[in-house]
């Protein structure tokens, strides 16, 4: 100490020290208002905290380098955080790697990762068990997470090493082209998931020794933790790259000070209040639900930080509140009166008298399909979006983005006629949302997707085209035959699709085709024979149609045998940029005898296979010859 400061009288030595003191404190507890309130686009609130200082307790505390926010685990494992919130519950959003199993065409394991993510730094944090599922991906693949060693927790040995077991097993009877997984569910083949139990700290998993020898289709076991609602299984995801694959995982959190987390009444007690976290004047306290501690909350009609002593929870002004409620009830009001008067103009009073359509609400499709998250198709009548329903079936809902006034008044008529098409081949309408300007149609699910990017391959997958061998071709084109001739022929009223097209011809899981897209197709009474109205894609329309206008079964006989074509040869409408597969078609067959020039060579191999081949070449060009079929297909 300098000479100076021994010259000082006592009682001021004392005060310096105490300031000194108190200068030290300041700088190592930052007032909350003066620290970082973001991380790139991750809201900061007390407790949380960035730098030295700013959070209450280094189980709150927060990395953020290059605008990414981190949790620290105490394997000093950074844990990227996407969301923090202190209300209205206590969660912390994370993302967690997948742990994985690989394997050669051996069977030999070649890389695996156990998936060992400890996140209760400081004791803070649990895995919600709420929130979260743990999945398990694979072909022959058994999993389970473990969690807490049995004999730390209870003081000695037990029947098992860790408190907490959760798996599942899942497999597949092939590559995923030949076998049952399906996008959208996860139901023990090629996926499986089960709910975890509540107190998880950490995520390790252990995979079965089950066999792997030549499954390429089917490279890893891949298990994880997800946000039950985060995570839709796609058959793809057997090839995910499990290396640079993260899930988004739900975290509870709690206050936990100490080695024995307390309840919020012995966080009250008198001997405790310097340690208490709830300190707004308006909060309260309430004990944790995911394992032991308490958080915080503002107290009913007030809003804000529990957390924070100055400006944390403040009152709702009343006036504010009256007038936010009277506006509530007069939107709901208008947009029930709104919601009532187009459920009328699209036919509701006649509709919802059907036994076997169902009338959606609009609310009930947003939830469906998750406010149209998923989408199957757009085109330039409308989209259409993937939904599921309260029992857990798949369906298409679709939307059009223009009704032209003078189809609202055949629309009533048309579902009828839909909803009473009851066939195999024909794809089933389940309901319809008249509560829209546009009328939104539910239909049944067709997974396999339509037959146009299975013979040559959507955007997403050009060169990824499945093997279609020559019997499931010939199954395709006779069912779809027999849907068309249901509509030409076995209905009330005489149907006219007007755009048959591959891509409107839909599959099932078992590649069984639904002939779909009924926005073009006309109804006419019984004895009628046409209809003008030019409808139809580029590549399929019947030419005399196109010149006409006169819409006939004989003109969707003449697009089904552009299909035909499609199906042998493998060939859209147009190829190499250039060339017209009707045109060169015919030229084959007209120079040759036969069309065999262009039928797919993956199908045309024993002479039986060219036989069948050149008779429906044959049959291909009867339909689109000019003089065509006198009536609808047979």
């Amino acid at each position: 100490m300098s000479p100076a400061l021994l010259l000082l009288p006592s009682t001021l030595l004392l005060l310096f020290l105490l300031i000194l003191l108190s200068a030290v404190a300041a700088a190592a507890a930052m007032d909350p208002d003066e620290c970082p309130t973001k991380c790139g686009d991750v809201d900061i609130p007390y407790p949380f905290g960035v730098g030295a200082g700013c959070s209450r307790s280094k189980g709150f505390e927060i990395t953020c380098v290059n605008n990414t926010a981190s949790l620290l685990s105490p394997t000093h494992m950074t844990i990227p955080v996407t969301s923090l919130a202190v209300a209205p519950e206590p969660v912390a959003k994370v993302s967690l790697p997948v742990a994985y199993r690989c394997y050669n065409l051996k069977g030999d394991t070649v890389g695996e990762f156990d998936g060992h993510v400890d996140v209760n730094t400081r004791g803070a944090y649990r895995i919600s068990d709420a929130r979260n599922v743990f999945v398990v991906l694979g072909c022959n693949t058994g999993a389970f997470t473990m969690n807490s060693n049995a004999s730390a927790t209870r003081g000695g040995g037990g029947r098992y090493d860790y408190r907490f077991y959760m798996g599942c097993f899942a497999y597949c009877d092939g590559p995923p082209a030949g076998a049952a997984a399906a996008d959208g569910r996860c139901a023990s083949v090629g996926c499986c998931r089960v709910d975890i139990a509540p107190g998880l700290t950490d995520n390790v998993v252990q995979f079965e020794d089950w066999p792997h020898d030549h499954m390429e289709y089917s490279p890893c076991d891949i298990a994880f933790l997800v946000d039950r609602d985060g995570y839709e299984f796609r058959a793809a995801d057997l090839l995910m790259d499990v290396r640079r694959r993260s899930m988004p995982v739900w975290l509870d959190w709690a206050i936990r000070d100490g080695n024995e987390p307390i309840s919020c009444a012995a966080a009250m007690a008198a001997e405790n209040r310097t340690g208490y976290a709830c300190v707004s004047a308006n909060s309260e306290c309430v004990d944790a639900v995911n394992g032991p501690g308490y958080y915080c909350r503002c107290k009913q009609g007030f809003e804000g930080n529990p957390y924070l002593e100055k400006n944390g929870c403040t009152s709702i002004p009343l006036g504010f509140s009256l007038f936010a409620v009277a506006l509530l009830v007069t939107l709901m009001v208008h947009h029930k009166r709104r919601s009532n008067e187009l459920f009328k103009k699209n036919g509701g009073s006649v509709l919802q008298q059907l036994e076997n359509l169902r009338i959606f609400t609009k609310e009930e499709l947003r939830r469906i399909t998750k406010n149209n998250s998923h989408v199957l198709g757009k085109g330039g009548s409308g989209h259409v979006y993937k939904g599921i329903l309260e029992d857990g079936t798949m369906v298409a809902v679709k939307t059009a983005i223009e009704f032209d006034e003078a189809r609202k008044e055949d629309f009533t008529n048309e579902v009828i006629i839909q909803s009473q098409m009851i066939h195999k081949n024909i794809i089933k309408l389940l309901g319809c949302c008249l509560e829209v300007d546009v009328p939104m149609l539910v239909y049944e699910f067709a997974p396999k997707g339509n037959l146009y990017d299975i013979l040559h391959g959507n955007k997403a997958n050009r060169h990824q085209q499945l093997h279609l061998p020559l019997d499931l071709r010939l199954d395709i084109a006779a069912a779809s035959a027999e849907g068309l001739k249901y509509m030409h022929s076995s209905t009330n009223n005489t149907i006219r699709h007007g755009d048959v097209k591959s891509a409107n011809i839909l599959l099932d899981q078992n590649f069984m085709p639904k002939i779909s897209d009924f926005g073009t197709s006309m109804l006419l009474s019984r004895g009628e024979d046409f209809t003008a109205l030019v409808v139809g894609s580029m590549g399929y329309i019947d030419p005399v149609f196109s010149q006409t206008g006169l819409l006939t079964q004989k003109s969707d006989v003449y697009s089904f045998g552009v299909v035909l074509l499609e199906l042998i040869c493998r060939k859209p409408t147009i190829y190499n940029e250039h060339c017209s597969l009707v045109i060169e078609f015919r030229r084959a067959h007209e120079r040759n005898g036969s069309g065999m020039a262009m039928i797919d060579e993956d199908i045309a191999v024993t002479e039986e296979d060219v036989f069948v081949m050149e008779e429906m070449g044959r049959l291909a060009i009867e339909c689109l010859a000019k003089r065509r079929l006198k009536t609808g297909l047979k």
